[in-house]
């Protein structure tokens, strides 16, 4: 019959089974049992050292012998025959023969101290093994049940997906580390589920918002088509409704694509004056303030900061386009900047309508504002065009400029937006 010989590859592969097969996993579980039973085992055999060293120095130390001082009277005549003191002959026998006694007695000693020593050795030696035994196994369980919320958050881990971020572990015990380790987990699911349905919050609201322009489009163009007997005003009249819907669909597109490039943070960051920015920016909304009825009122002070310039100037723009879309004819706003506690801080302050102050957290979400949704030009938190975005834009560029951003109702009615930005180390060019 012949014999198929295997090749070194296969025969390699074939051993790496084998031993991966006959090892166990290396869990934390594992390590923990043998780390418990090979500190028990080293700790008991350095008790079982100590005590064998203790107990053969003591068997080794001679017994203690009281000594006494005995006086011996001379014998008087008239003591019987058997009281007579010994002969030198005979001392020096008895002597002989105590000797030899004491060498049998100290060869019986040191015989029975041997196996005494011995005895303990083993017998010890025997318990120390038991007990390092039992300690494995009581290491084992231990383990076991340390880890039972490791477990209980793996396996919760592993069954959570992103239709279901509103499970929690809910871990319970003592506040340890693993039930600390439970609980920022769950606070990490909180934050994700947060951040999922304000994703989806936000797709659905811009999908809504996209579809509008392109609807209105639509309709127009069948009106226009749907005409008898079209004329060139009709037509011309059509088609200006049209590039407006078009228009408007771009400054949507536009505010998202800002949106979403203040939510990706800076790459790269250069001086800019706050300052400056403000000014600029009031002087550009001069005339649309005026055509409201709106006063500004800048106060320009030092604010020297650094970051995304084109990023920085959106900011005030919107900030600024929102306090005078909406405020009231003959309100007012103050535009400050300054240097405060280390940040370049930006203030704008309106008159207007009252804002309840649990919606001020809500306005400066995408597509937030207050009153109807989704409407046009009545609500407080739409940008200059009027989509629901302006401030939502201002909290992401502020959070990509790792700037401050507080929002408060302001007395008698209006909005107070501050924004505080980290001062930079050099001057703008």
């Amino acid at each position: 019959m012949p014999v198929r010989v295997l090749a070194p590859a296969a025969l390699r592969r074939l051993t790496g089974r084998i031993v991966r097969a006959g090892l166990p996993r290396r869990t934390v579980r594992l390590r923990l049992t043998a780390l418990y039973g090979g500190l028990f085992l080293v700790s008991g055999a350095a008790l079982l050292a100590v005590t064998y060293g203790l107990v053969a120095g003591a068997v080794d130390r001679p017994p203690t012998v009281l000594k006494r001082e005995v006086t011996v009277a001379a014998p008087s005549p008239s003591a019987p025959e058997g009281t007579r003191p010994a002969e030198p002959g005979d001392r020096a026998a008895m002597d002989t023969a105590m000797a030899a006694l004491q060498k049998d007695v100290q060869r019986t000693v040191d015989h029975q101290k041997s196996a005494m020593l011995h005895t303990l050795l083993v017998q010890s030696g025997i318990a120390l093994g038991l007990m390092s035994l039992t300690s494995v196994l009581l290491g084992w369980v231990v383990a076991g049940r340390v880890l039972r919320p490791l477990r209980t958050i793996t396996s919760t881990a592993q069954d959570i997906s992103a239709t279901s971020l509103h499970r929690r572990l809910a871990l319970a015990g003592p506040r340890d580390e693993l039930r600390e380790l439970g609980d920022t987990f769950d606070a990490l699911l909180t934050r994700l589920d947060g951040s999922f349905q304000a994703q989806r919050q936000f797709v659905a609201n811009a999908s809504h918002e996209l579809r509008t322009p392109l609807a209105r489009q639509r309709v127009l163009g069948q009106v226009a088509l749907a005409d008898p007997e079209p004329t060139v005003e009709s037509l011309r009249t059509a088609h200006e409704r049209i590039l407006a819907a078009g228009r408007q669909q771009e400054r949507l597109i536009e505010a998202l694509l800002t949106l979403a490039r203040g939510h990706a943070g800076l790459d790269e960051r250069h001086p800019f004056d706050l300052a400056r920015l403000a000014r600029e920016a009031v002087a550009a909304r001069a005339t649309a303030a005026h055509e409201r009825q709106v006063t500004l009122r800048p106060r320009a002070g030092a604010a020297v900061s650094s970051g995304h310039r084109a990023l920085a100037e959106r900011l005030v723009a919107n900030l600024l386009d929102n306090a005078i879309r909406y405020n009231m004819p003959g309100g007012q706003v103050d535009v400050t900047t300054g240097t405060q506690a280390g940040r370049a801080v930006l203030t704008v302050a309106n008159t207007g309508p009252d804002v309840p102050a649990d919606a001020v957290e809500r306005i400066l979400l995408p597509f937030q504002r207050l009153g109807p949704a989704r409407t046009g030009s009545g609500a407080r938190g739409a940008s200059s065009q009027g989509f629901g975005l302006g401030l939502s834009i201002v909290s992401a560029i502020a959070a990509a400029h790792d700037a401050t951003l507080t929002a408060a109702p302001r007395p008698g009615g209006g909005l107070v937006v501050t924004v505080g930005f980290p001062t930079a180390t050099t001057q703008p060019p």
